[in-house]
Order: C-alpha cells, then structure tokens, then sequence
C-alpha cells in the first residue's frame, strides 16, 4: 500500500506546473564588436559556440566607433552603440571597448576571455528567477506572459529583439583587410513593447513580422539587470 501511494504521490507531482527555479532562465550574453576590430574575430568566433546553447541567449551588438578607421561595419547601427555607452554609464564606466561582453545586462568581461565569460555565465545562472516568462507566436503576432515570482522594485521594458542567425562578411579594408569574417545572432533592431512597474502579471500582444527570429527581454529601466529572457518559438 505505502509503494502504491508513493507511486501515486510522485505522478500527481510530476502532473503540477513547476514553480520557476534558479537556473532555469537561460543567461543573456551581448557581445559588442566591429567588423573593424583587430581584436574582435576570437570573440566572434566564441558566440557561434554560445549561441548553440539552451541555456544562454547570445547577441552580436555591433556598434559604429570604428568606422573611421578604414572600414564601415555593415551591421552597425547608432542605436547599438548607444545601449553599450548606457551600459557603461550605468556602470560608472567612463570607456566603452570591443570586444566587450555584457552578461545579464550587469557584468561585463573582454569578449575573447572565454574562461571569465564562462565563469560570469555559471554565476548567473544560478541566481533566482525574478520573473516568470511565457513567450509563443501566432502568425504575425507574438504573445508575452510576464508574471513576477519575488517582489521586484523599479520599473523595467519589455523589449523585442530581432536578429539574424548567421552571417558572413569579405571585409576589404580596415584591420581585418582580406579575412571573411563569420558571425552569429547579429541584432538588427530592439524595440520596447511596454514599460512595467512589476507589480502584477503583465501581457502584451505584439506585431512580429518576418523571418528574422527573435527575443524578448525583460529588463531593468535605463539598461538596468536582465530579469527574464526567451526565444521566442
């Protein structure tokens, strides 16, 4: 009898939803680099192996301060290098670099350091889920579940993210003058679907069109901590 209620005990557990547990939210990796940076390829090269896994969110941010040095870097956009200033002012940091990683919108770390990056990767994985996060695309649409599992304090965006798997580049000038340099996850845009002050459960329909796959984020205002991150499917 006792093996027959056990039995029974562990199938209506497993019939529950499970409640949101650290380490279940996958880690958020954006890489700033340039197509014009010398010292970028490695860092480049480290985000295909990222970007291949389930438990991290990979991103090329490819930002336009290194234009000017022989080589126009065709992913880059002002938008992008501003949210890498905004990084640095949050963080009290008075340069911005490439290639610099910027974990979970908090820590950053030289982008061709794998070891420190993996290190930063495992801490945050660990950490709390702050919000729970349902994602799913009906055709042209794109529905966003938000429901905080802890009392949050602040505001935070909820934002679309919109990127392009893999792409490849002859670069002609510049630094890497004659390399064909591959990249993964290149952002395209990253717009704010709705600002949230945390408090209740939110949801949000928006219009996705296109192939370009992309992301929601759930983020502190003003380039604060990454609290929830998925793919959308």
């Amino acid at each position: 009898m006792r093996k027959i209620i056990s039995l029974l005990s562990a199938v209506i557990f497993l019939a529950l939803p499970m409640a949101a547990q650290a380490g279940e939210r996958p880690v958020v990796v954006e890489l700033f680099t340039s197509q014009g940076c010398s010292s970028c390829p490695p860092a480049d090269a480290y985000l295909h192996k990222l970007a291949k896994r389930d438990d991290v969110i990979a991103l090329a941010m490819h930002v336009d301060y290194w234009d000017y040095i022989g080589w126009k870097d065709s992913f880059a956009s002002p938008a992008l290098t501003q949210r890498q200033r905004d990084y640095a002012r949050r963080g009290n940091r008075r340069m911005v670099y490439t290639p610099q990683m910027i974990i979970n919108g908090e820590d950053h770390v030289v982008g061709n350091r794998p070891r420190d990056v993996e290190e930063l990767i495992s801490r945050h994985a660990k950490a709390d889920t702050a919000v729970d996060l349902i994602v799913s695309r009906d055709d042209n649409h794109v529905l966003v579940t938000a429901t905080p599992v802890q009392a949050l304090l602040g505001s935070f965006s909820v934002q679309l993210v919109r990127y392009k798997p893999r792409q490849k580049v002859d670069i002609k000038r510049g630094e890497n003058k004659g390399r064909s340099l591959s990249y993964a996850n290149v952002v395209t845009r990253i717009d704010v679907l709705r600002n949230w002050d945390g408090r209740a459960p939110l949801e949000i329909t928006a219009k996705m069109t296109g192939d370009q796959p992309g992301i929601i984020l759930v983020q502190g205002a003003d380039h604060g901590p990454v609290l929830a991150a998925a793919k959308i499917n």
